[in-house]
């Protein structure tokens, strides 16, 4: 688990800061390189997701639920978003989702 919940975050960082930044050149009319360095640091969360030791199927079911948490602490970071309660209630039972299924004990 302490090894896991890093590379997770990171993995977290890389494919939303990635995908921000070629939205903000797509969409914000940044200068072509931010999407360019997008697709680069998008390309680097394929790799990190792969130093997960479980099998792909719970590694990306996992980062599902994480990444949601992320984008969440992203926007209102980044973009101002305030988020009410239905937001955080979400994330938790997303959460809680995740931790059972890369977690939970198994023989």
């Amino acid at each position: 688990m302490l090894k896991s919940i890093p590379i997770f975050l990171l993995a977290g960082l890389c494919e939303i800061g990635g995908g921000y930044l070629v939205w903000l050149w797509l969409k914000e009319d940044k200068p072509w390189w931010f999407g360019l360095l997008g697709a680069v640091v998008l390309a680097f969360y394929g790799v990190v997701a792969t130093w997960q030791t479980e099998n792909f199927a719970r590694v990306y079911a996992t980062y599902g639920g994480i990444f949601i948490v992320l984008s969440i602490l992203w926007a209102i970071k980044f973009d101002g978003f305030n988020p009410d309660r239905y937001d955080i209630i979400g994330a938790g039972i997303a959460l809680i989702g995740v931790a059972i299924i890369y977690y939970a004990p198994r023989h």
